[in-house]
Protein backbone atom coordinates (compact mmCIF):
# COMPACT_ATOMS: atom_id res chain seq x y z
CA UNK A 1 0.00 0.00 0.00
CA UNK A 2 2.79 2.56 0.81
CA UNK A 3 4.54 1.73 -1.94
CA UNK A 4 1.51 2.18 -4.59
CA UNK A 5 1.32 5.74 -2.70
CA UNK A 6 5.31 6.29 -3.42
CA UNK A 7 4.74 5.17 -6.81
CA UNK A 8 1.88 7.52 -7.62
CA UNK A 9 3.53 10.65 -5.54
CA UNK A 10 6.46 10.16 -7.81
CA UNK A 11 4.31 10.01 -11.22
CA UNK A 12 2.54 13.00 -9.90
CA UNK A 13 5.54 15.35 -9.02
CA UNK A 14 6.98 14.04 -12.78
CA UNK A 15 3.77 15.21 -14.43
CA UNK A 16 3.74 18.92 -12.50
CA UNK A 17 6.05 20.90 -15.44
CA UNK A 18 4.52 19.26 -18.39
CA UNK A 19 1.28 20.69 -17.09
CA UNK A 20 2.51 23.52 -16.52
CA UNK A 21 4.14 24.18 -19.82
CA UNK A 22 1.07 22.73 -21.27
CA UNK A 23 -1.41 25.86 -19.33
CA UNK A 24 1.10 28.55 -20.40
CA UNK A 25 1.33 27.47 -24.00
CA UNK A 26 -2.65 27.26 -23.89
CA UNK A 27 -3.24 30.33 -21.89
CA UNK A 28 -1.02 32.17 -24.67
CA UNK A 29 -2.08 31.33 -27.24
CA UNK A 30 -6.41 31.53 -26.36
CA UNK A 31 -5.03 35.38 -25.08
CA UNK A 32 -3.61 35.76 -28.53
CA UNK A 33 -6.77 34.17 -30.49
CA UNK A 34 -8.95 36.64 -28.30
CA UNK A 35 -6.68 40.09 -28.53
CA UNK A 36 -6.76 39.62 -32.65
CA UNK A 37 -10.37 38.77 -32.29
CA UNK A 38 -11.02 42.24 -31.30
CA UNK A 39 -8.54 44.00 -34.21
CA UNK A 40 -9.20 45.57 -36.76
CA UNK A 41 -8.01 43.35 -39.53
CA UNK A 42 -9.81 41.08 -42.19
CA UNK A 43 -11.99 38.49 -40.90
CA UNK A 44 -9.66 36.16 -43.09
CA UNK A 45 -6.42 36.62 -41.61
CA UNK A 46 -8.84 36.63 -38.03
CA UNK A 47 -10.31 33.02 -39.07
CA UNK A 48 -6.91 31.41 -40.11
CA UNK A 49 -4.85 33.07 -36.89
CA UNK A 50 -7.38 31.90 -34.74
CA UNK A 51 -7.59 28.49 -36.69
CA UNK A 52 -3.81 28.24 -35.74
CA UNK A 53 -4.52 28.96 -32.34
CA UNK A 54 -6.97 26.47 -32.14
CA UNK A 55 -4.67 23.65 -33.92
CA UNK A 56 -1.82 24.58 -31.61
CA UNK A 57 -3.99 24.54 -28.31
CA UNK A 58 -5.27 20.55 -29.14
CA UNK A 59 -2.11 19.79 -30.30
CA UNK A 60 -0.81 20.99 -26.90
CA UNK A 61 -3.48 18.72 -25.12
CA UNK A 62 -3.00 15.65 -27.20
CA UNK A 63 0.89 16.02 -26.52
CA UNK A 64 0.55 17.05 -22.81
CA UNK A 65 -2.21 13.79 -22.36
CA UNK A 66 0.51 11.35 -23.91
CA UNK A 67 3.09 12.57 -22.00
CA UNK A 68 1.45 11.80 -18.92
CA UNK A 69 0.78 8.49 -19.96
CA UNK A 70 4.54 7.94 -20.50
CA UNK A 71 5.56 9.30 -17.23
CA UNK A 72 2.29 6.65 -16.16
CA UNK A 73 4.09 3.59 -18.06
CA UNK A 74 7.24 4.21 -16.20
CA UNK A 75 8.89 6.21 -19.96
CA UNK A 76 10.48 8.97 -17.69
CA UNK A 77 13.33 9.56 -19.84
CA UNK A 78 12.27 9.15 -23.37
CA UNK A 79 14.85 10.78 -24.98
CA UNK A 80 17.19 7.77 -24.18
CA UNK A 81 15.51 6.47 -26.83
CA UNK A 82 16.55 8.50 -29.60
Amino acid sequence: MDCERTVMRRHVNKSIAPVIVAICLIGYYIVGAITLAKLDVSNIIKSIAIAISVIITVVTVMVLVERINEIKRGEEDDLSKY
